[in-house]
């Protein structure tokens, strides 16, 4: 028994050892996980796997979801008085970013384009922003242009958000095959929820009524699979979608 427990430890920690080096980590850590091979893997578990790992980003997500519930302008809240107190670029980005979540678009927007025009004009993660502020507040032209920016720099960068937003900017501005091609493009490279609800929501508000039944059926295949945590995240999606079908068929 003593002696499979070793080999469970030395497992462990190979398992680990792995980790470390597809991830990039230090050499140290293999002489940790060989040397101390029980403490050596809740070291790395905890210190280097557990923060790399879906796992602590659905975790962070679910007590997001909570608090945000509980308060939900705390933190536009917190943000606006740390950057009334101090006007620095920092922020002004938490605070176009609380404004932005809790549904000021416009104001956020406005942020935006002063960040941009700072230390951080380059920052992707802030032009990914600016884009999400001005399609929500309705101002797909500039949108467009910085998702082209982010695309040009890193076409990874945060590729589906951007794919969906820019599918969305350019339905919004008329060009529909366009954006169907986008939508297209997204569906078969993520094939996520989010973007085949999206891709319906386009679908059922250009009359392309073909493609939004066929997406519409794999919309309900993958609710039959949902729990209520899983309906909860994603309510405001199932409530868009019913929305733009109430309005479509009202055009009939």
């Amino acid at each position: 028994m003593p002696f499979f427990g070793l080999g469970l430890h030395i497992l462990v920690a190979l398992f680990f050892a792995v980790h470390a080096m597809r991830s990039g980590q230090q050499m140290y850590w293999l002489i940790i996980l060989f040397s101390f091979p029980l403490l050596g893997s809740i070291v790395y578990f905890f210190a280097i796997y557990l923060p790399d790992s879906r796992l602590e980003y659905g975790a962070r997500k679910v007590v997001a979801s909570v608090a945000k519930s509980l308060d939900p302008e705390r933190e536009l809240r917190e943000a606006r008085a740390a950057f009334e107190y101090t006007p620095a670029a920092q922020n002004q980005m938490r605070l176009a970013l609380a404004l932005l979540e809790s549904g000021a678009a416009g104001e956020a927007a406005k942020h935006y384009e002063e960040c941009l025009k700072g230390p951080f004009a380059s920052d992707l993660e802030i032009k990914y922003c600016a884009a999400r502020a001005f399609v929500e507040s309705s101002r797909n032209s500039p949108a467009i242009s910085h998702l082209e920016e982010i695309r040009a720099k890193d076409s990874n960068f945060r590729a589906e958000q951007v794919s969906l937003l820019m599918a969305r900017a350019l339905a919004a501005t008329g060009r529909n095959q366009e954006a169907k091609s986008e939508f297209e493009r997204a569906a078969i490279r993520f094939g996520s929820f989010e973007v085949h609800a999206e891709y319906a929501i386009w679908a059922l508000t250009s009359g392309d009524n073909a493609t939004a039944l066929k997406l519409q059926t794999k919309l309900d295949q993958a609710m039959k699979h949902w729990n209520k945590h899983t309906y909860s995240l994603n309510m405001h999606l199932v409530q868009r979608i019913n929305l733009a079908s109430d309005a479509a068929k009202n055009r009939v």
